[in-house]
């Protein structure tokens, strides 16, 4: 290709109505023509004067793209000669051994275990999503006043990652609302800021942990922290709950590295942990050596009865390690959570998090901070607990005026949805009808991990729905509910 031809064959590419920038134009255009062989090795470029003046382009503009190219190896400049095209197939590596079979584009045995079982829903909104708190009635007006409080005078060390365990000031005003609020025994030093759930039980898990340790899940239990447990290549044995909570009686199985309970509000049946059961609990993980990952995701939203009392502030050993977040109490998309480490642990836990997760945040952990320390998060909770228990209350009047006591009601009387028993029904299939008619629910049944038939049942989030929209949404449901029960 002559200089000539080579000018024309790139005026033919270049679209000077685009978006793209010439210079981007012409390098790629160039690159094409090197890589398709247009071009060949050795061949001599013309100098960017004369290229740039039957382009009509500025000098800089092709000297910019023969440096850019010279510094991918595909062309060369050789002093007081010109720009030629480098020999690609020179600097190539060698050919691997004949004897290596091309690798497939496929998952690892535990990534397809999680893709194939994945349960995360398009539909994060709506009757009747469990685990969703109405996020329309958060005080955005407080929570902007904040927001240019703390951005309008941004302190460099705020806008750079954070410091091990998070910022001191939420640490100092969480730990007061956790001592107050959940009977949890903490100093600020012991509290490690994290991005949620899944991350807290990411890091325990990393920390305290060996791959094919065995970790104790209640069962049933939330199926994104089993996942997560079981892509860490942890051995994950199903514990049942009874009316009590967590049973391990007659359980035989090697002593779990930790234990992972919601004792306050079993997800996602609602039962709570007894006094004696707690007890028992704490000494069985003294005796084999375990830890206990105490799960309390929902537990400030109670409703006729005072929130229970954490299992942590039973804890005289140092055994128990506190997780929750404010997913639940403030908004989903928030992402900040948080770790009570034992008085042991919390350095461990405040260099892990900083080393693992490049922590930041800390302009929202500020913000955060001041909405706990002035009382705004308190006068939240209070607003939100008496708002969803009229929804529940809403709730349970439309079951009870569509099937009367025929269904059992379960885990009603805390956090953000009830578990509507089916008697043995198709929960699976009940919920993806449900789907198509408008209405988002769980199967009970996707919660379960040990071998024999689960209980069937629906999740039925009441939180995200108006209360007035909560009896035409049942009606809708109880409509696919009735071509299934008879």
């Amino acid at each position: 290709m002559t200089s000539i031809a080579l000018s024309d064959w790139l005026q033919a590419r270049l679209n000077r109505q685009s978006a793209v920038p010439l210079y981007r134009q012409l390098q790629e255009s160039l690159l094409e023509a090197v890589l398709e062989g247009e071009l060949p090795p050795g061949r001599k470029l013309p100098s960017s004067r004369l290229l740039a003046g039957e382009l009509g382009l500025a000098r800089n503009t092709v000297i910019e793209v023969y440096e850019a190219l010279s510094a991918q190896g595909c062309l060369e400049t050789r002093h007081g000669s010109g720009t030629y095209v480098a020999d690609l197939a020179s600097e190539r590596l060698p050919p691997p051994p004949a004897t290596i079979a091309p690798v497939a584009p496929k998952l690892s045995a535990r990534g397809r275990v999680l893709i194939e079982d994945a349960q995360v829903f398009p539909r994060q909104w709506g009757a009747f999503m469990p685990g969703v708190p109405d996020v329309t009635e958060f005080p955005t007006r407080i929570w902007a006043r904040l927001h240019n409080r703390h951005w309008s005078r941004a302190a460099p060390e705020r806008l750079t990652y954070a410091p091990g365990g998070g910022l001191k000031a939420l640490r100092v005003a969480l730990a007061e609302h956790l001592r107050t609020a959940r009977g949890v025994r903490c100093e600020p030093g012991q509290i490690v800021i994290t991005t949620g759930i899944h991350q807290s039980i990411d890091l325990t898990a990393r920390l305290l942990t060996d791959q094919g340790d065995t970790v104790w899940l209640e069962d049933p239990c939330y199926w994104g922290l089993r996942h997560s447990l079981h892509s860490l290549g942890l051995k994950l044995q199903s514990v049942p709950v009874d009316a009590e909570g967590l049973n391990w009686a007659g359980l035989n199985s090697p002593p779990p590295r930790f234990i992972v309970a919601t004792p306050s509000h079993q997800y996602p049946l609602g039962m709570v942990m007894t006094l004696p059961r707690r007890q028992a609990l704490l000494e069985q993980a003294k005796a084999q050596g375990s830890w206990i990952v105490e799960d309390d995701y929902d537990s400030e939203f109670r409703y006729g009865t005072r929130p229970i009392t954490s299992l942590q502030g039973l804890d005289r050993d140092g055994l128990v390690i506190y997780v929750g977040s404010f997913s639940k109490t403030l908004f989903p998309g928030l992402r900040l959570g948080y770790i009570v480490a034992p008085p042991q642990l919390a350095d461990s836990f405040a260099k892990g998090v900083a080393e693992l997760y490049r922590e930041g945040q800390l302009q929202q952990q500020a913000m955060l901070a001041d909405f706990i320390a002035e009382g705004y998060f308190a006068a939240h909770i209070r607003r939100m607990r008496g708002l969803y228990k009229a929804r529940r209350e809403a709730l349970l009047d439309a079951i009870r005026r569509e099937f009367g006591d025929t269904l059992p009601v379960m885990g009603d009387n805390a956090g953000l949805h009830l578990v509507l028993g089916l008697n043995g029904a198709d929960d699976r299939q009940i919920a993806r009808e449900a789907v198509q008619a408008g209405i988002v629910t769980r199967p009970l049944s996707g919660y379960y991990r040990s071998p024999g038939p689960p209980q069937s049942g629906l999740l039925l989030g009441y939180a995200c729905v108006r209360e007035e929209a909560i009896a035409p949404a049942f009606a809708t449901l109880s409509a696919v509910l009735r071509a299934h029960l008879g």
